[in-house]
């Protein structure tokens, strides 16, 4: 992996070059994670434009840092961007790049009252767009904790009945998720049941299950540092004319979603496939959010997919696709894949979907309507 790592520095390098700084300060616990293999919880990088780095971290993770990071330079300090800052200038460099998506305003202006600190500049998103290509080691992972996530699911849908709570379903889906090999959650998970089901991120509570209910599961686990994203909804007992209308038309949506997901596809019009079809079955205003997002060292990453966002997708990027319909009141639909783009026909759909595509599909468990 010290090779890989090294390949990524000197990719972000070349991005710190085109900003026009001598170095970049990477505090960003995902992008030094990327940039070096250290799993801490206080790291950070001086990444110079040209030549070696300097990774610095705590005490607590210093013995890591030497096993885990043997090709670049470790420094132990308290402080760790005070330190790098005046490291930065005791090493000529005059312009100092930094995350602003990260550093918070103390932080910096502990910075700027250094002295003799650097100019510090902003240089944007730069080692997250280099995130968002994946390379085959991070998509393996990706797989197996997108597997990890479907083998969870598939141990719980028996447990799905009249009388449960949302939260002991939660529970008992993430326990399995743990005794079937990740190391953590992607995020905390989510059952809707019954009306709860029209509040997109509902928290699980005591809500007991009725016959009748829809209800929505949003899960993933964590594996290696990668994180799933999955959600499907399930029908406790023969579902209303109205359930299967818009699970109908959330799957369909869905599907037009996987399959303009392509290499060179804009943004935009990748979520416009998807809500275009909910518009048109007059439920424009009960989809809100966007169409899907980046997943990897962090569950919600670039590129976003929604309105007005822009950009084009590009070969080996893994992303969600996940439309929705809620009705206030009544209950709502979600159903979300965790896929990779690609640029061959690598994919493969789950059983009762169309083909999709070029898209590989990761999220493995079925599409069709299951009735508990």
């Amino acid at each position: 992996m010290a090779e890989i790592h090294a390949a990524r520095r000197a990719a972000a390098q070349q991005k710190i070059a085109e900003t026009g700084a001598g170095a970049a300060l990477i505090t960003s616990q995902p992008n030094v994670r990327y940039l070096s293999g250290l799993v801490s919880s206080n790291a950070a990088i001086l990444l110079p434009a040209d030549g070696p780095g300097v990774l610095a971290t705590d005490s607590r993770y210093a013995e890591a840092a030497e096993r885990d990071c043997p090709d670049i330079e470790i420094a132990t300090e308290r402080q760790l961007e005070p330190a790098l800052a005046i490291l930065a200038a005791q090493r000529g460099i005059t312009t100092l790049g930094f995350e602003a998506q990260d550093m918070t305003v103390e932080r910096h202006m502990a910075l700027v009252k250094l002295p003799d600190v650097p100019e510090l500049v902003p240089v944007g998103h730069l080692v997250e767009e280099l995130r968002m290509v994946k390379d085959e080691t991070e998509i393996e992972l990706l797989t197996r904790a997108c597997a990890i996530t479907a083998d969870a699911f598939a141990a719980v849908l028996t447990a799905i009945e009249p009388g449960r709570t949302e939260r002991s379903l939660a529970v008992l889906l993430e326990r399995a998720m743990i005794d079937l090999g990740a190391e953590g959650l992607a995020f905390d998970t989510i059952v809707a049941s019954g009306p709860n089901g029209a509040i997109p991120h509902h928290s699980p509570g005591g809500r007991r299950f009725l016959a009748g209910d829809l209800i929505t599961i949003d899960c993933g686990a964590r594996f290696e540092g990668y994180h799933a994203d999955m959600t499907r909804t399930v029908a406790l007992g023969e579902p209303a004319g109205w359930q299967r209308e818009i699970y109908g038309l959330v799957a369909a949506a869905q599907q037009a979603g996987v399959t303009a997901a392509v290499p060179g596809a804009d943004i935009g019009a990748v979520d416009a496939s998807a809500r275009e079809l909910i518009a048109a079955a007059g439920h424009a205003g009960h989809f809100g959010h966007g169409l899907g997002h980046g997943v990897g060292l962090e569950v919600h990453e670039a590129p976003l997919m929604g309105p007005g966002r822009t950009g084009r997708l590009a070969d080996r990027v893994p992303v969600t696709v996940e439309p929705g319909v809620y009705l206030p009141g009544r209950g709502g639909v979600r159903i979300e894949d965790t896929l990779v783009v690609r640029a061959g026909s690598q994919g493969s759909a789950p059983a009762g979907a169309a083909a999709a595509g070029p898209a590989e599909v990761l999220t493995t468990t079925t599409k069709e309507l299951l009735v508990l």
